[in-house]
């Protein structure tokens, strides 16, 4: 039986003479959330479009579900589901109809119910019929990762999915990321929001200058932070601290 829905191994991608991915290496545990950190430009982008076969690496192998993404990129596809940065939904059309057209566009049996069963599940039935322009950003965003759950896929993708939200919105996607997991769906995500990370994930990697240098769980991440100060109260290290710990000491080499 299949234990790590994905398996990288010395991803290298390059974008004409500069090098983003230098032999990148993570597993990720079936039904777990992974979480992938870094600065802008680090190449976490790169990671999630190789992954969903929507670029080719230059170097080492992915598989997802088992497929290798550069050999099975059908079966790759069909097994998982992309949110990009920004809510992909029609507008002119309501929330039913969006569903709707995915549920057709992906060949299921009953798209009405389809619909209607990821409506509630996603606390939008009251605003089911209305345009989506007239949507909120975080009623967008649920709406997007509804669409996003046509056909039951196995590995979600979300890639940096709360930019833009308010703290309101923010707080009802995490709440769908863990209802995710503990349904089963192995959530792969990109966040640049460190909070994000410790409120959400079972595994953190951290992605710096083209590599892995860090991968674990919180508690295995503060383990390389310096031991907690002891002023009134020990102070634990938040993930933000750890994070700029863990880069400065690779740059300081």
């Amino acid at each position: 039986m299949l234990n790590n829905s994905i398996q990288v191994q010395g991803l290298q991608k390059s974008y004409k003479n500069l090098p983003v991915l230098q032999g990148v290496d993570f597993d990720v545990k079936k039904g777990s959330v992974f979480a992938l950190l870094g600065s802008n430009g680090a190449g976490k982008t790169t990671i999630v479009k190789i992954l969903t076969t929507l670029l080719k690496q230059d170097g080492g192998t992915a598989t997802v579900n088992g497929f290798d993404v550069a050999v099975k990129p059908d079966d790759v596809r069909r097994s998982i589901s992309l949110t990009g940065q920004f809510a992909a939904v029609d507008e002119i059309l309501t929330g039913r109809e969006n569903l709707i057209m995915i549920a057709r566009l992906r060949h299921l049996k009953d798209p009405n119910h389809v619909a209607d069963e990821l409506l509630n599940r996603f606390s939008l039935t009251e605003a089911a019929d209305r345009a989506v322009a007239t949507y909120s950003g975080g009623m967008r965003r649920r709406l997007d990762i509804a669409m996003s759950l046509v056909g039951k896929p196995q590995v979600i993708f979300l890639d940096e999915p709360t930019t833009g939200l308010d703290p309101e919105g923010r707080i009802e996607v995490w709440k769908i990321v863990k209802e995710l997991a503990n349904n089963g769906t192995t959530v792969f995500l990109t966040t640049q929001y460190l909070e994000e990370a410790e409120q959400l994930a079972d595994q953190i990697a951290i992605l710096h200058e083209g590599k892995i240098i860090a991968n674990g769980t919180l508690a295995d991440l503060k383990k390389m932070f310096p031991p907690a100060k002891v002023e009134y109260v020990e102070k634990q290290p938040t993930l933000e601290e750890i994070f700029l710990a863990i880069i400065g000491k690779k740059e300081m080499k």
